[in-house]
């Protein structure tokens, strides 16, 4: 039912500040001696989607066809998986950094569906949270992605709601807890320190 090494599935819609939060959170764990592997899902789709030519950059991703996400989405789950057993073996905390629901040209799409839980096994799904025209401001403020089509505060706040539902229902598969981290304007140590003392207590 899980693997030596604790697994904590991080979510939360784009913009939200996840990458930060995460950084933090590593540097605090290193000064514990906390050993943490972060893992990128949507760097390891990256990675493959590359090699094979299907896109250009990462905002691509999520235009695929579904049935080529699908098996991007497995490939990655088992990589990410491999690598951490090597990195951390019986000890240390996997930090699965995602999203619980995409916005695709298809419609919402389950970023945990279970064939991803099946390889990643979580302990614990947490999903950061800000308001939503916090993260539209962060979102604008990010020229190095497209999200433009995310459809505003109220588009935001729709994705939101609908990602809190999806890490509630993705958790029953392995009876994960859940927990919701709020990552104030610039306040991302406080998160990634509560975020830290829920993985403490796993």
């Amino acid at each position: 039912m899980r693997h030596p090494f604790r697994v904590v599935i991080v979510t939360g819609v784009p913009g939200v500040g996840k990458t930060t939060v995460l950084t933090k959170l590593g540097e605090i764990a290193e000064k514990e001696g906390i050993r943490v592997k972060v893992a990128n899902y949507g760097s390891y789709m990256l990675e493959t989607a590359l090699r094979e030519g299907l896109v250009e950059n990462r905002d691509q991703l999520r235009h695929l066809p579904l049935r080529r996400q699908l098996e991007l989405q497995r490939l990655a789950a088992r990589r990410i998986i491999e690598d951490a057993s090597k990195e951390l073996g019986d000890n240390g905390v996997l930090i699965v950094d995602t999203h619980a629901l995409v916005r695709t040209s298809a419609g919402y799409w389950p970023g945990l569906p279970r064939h991803v839980l099946d390889e990643l096994k979580p302990d614990m799904i947490a999903v950061i949270e800000a308001r939503p025209e916090v993260i539209v401001e962060r979102q604008a403020r990010d020229k190095g992605r497209y999200r433009a089509d995310m459809g505003g505060v109220e588009g935001v706040a729709r994705l939101m709601e609908n990602a809190r539902a999806a890490s509630l229902a993705s958790a029953v598969h392995y009876a994960s807890t859940v927990v919701f981290v709020e990552n104030r304007e610039g306040a991302p140590e406080e998160a990634a320190t509560e975020l830290l003392g829920y993985i403490r207590n796993l």
